[in-house]
């Protein structure tokens, strides 16, 4: 799935993105600034929480309450080895049940299940971002 979308429509967006997962693991690939947190933010949303949402860049990792479970929202930009992730125990993390959003995930890529989505997000213009969703 290819779609170019503004900021109007991005519950839109983030509720095609949900009816698109056939897993709960969503990988999210951009520069900064492609707005890869404000479409978590409208995809936590469409899941039913009303928590206030940030990036994790300091704490790593931001839990936000649905109602039917939590979510991780992992934000790996300032990792620089793997065993970091081991230190805050991104495996136990990666074995939940749960919906899991990761934002910078190549540094772990060895350690990722066999099952996932990966979410690219490109600038377009100022006003429009593209995803495509594989």
């Amino acid at each position: 799935m290819i779609v170019n979308y503004n900021i109007e429509a991005i519950n839109t967006v983030a509720q095609q993105v949900l009816d698109a997962a056939t897993n709960k693991v969503l990988l999210f690939h951009g520069d900064m600034g492609t707005g890869k947190t404000t479409l978590i933010k409208a995809i936590l949303q469409q899941l039913g929480s009303t928590d206030v949402v940030s990036s994790p860049t300091f704490s790593l990792v931001n839990t936000y309450d649905t109602g039917s479970g939590p979510v991780y929202h992992f934000d790996l930009y300032r990792l620089e080895t793997v065993e970091e992730a081991y230190d805050f125990g991104i495996e136990e993390y990666l074995s939940s049940p749960h919906w899991i959003f990761i934002e910078w995930p190549e540094l772990i890529s060895d350690l990722l299940p066999p099952s996932y989505h990966s979410i690219c997000l490109t600038l377009v213009n100022n006003e429009t971002r593209q995803l495509q969703f594989k």
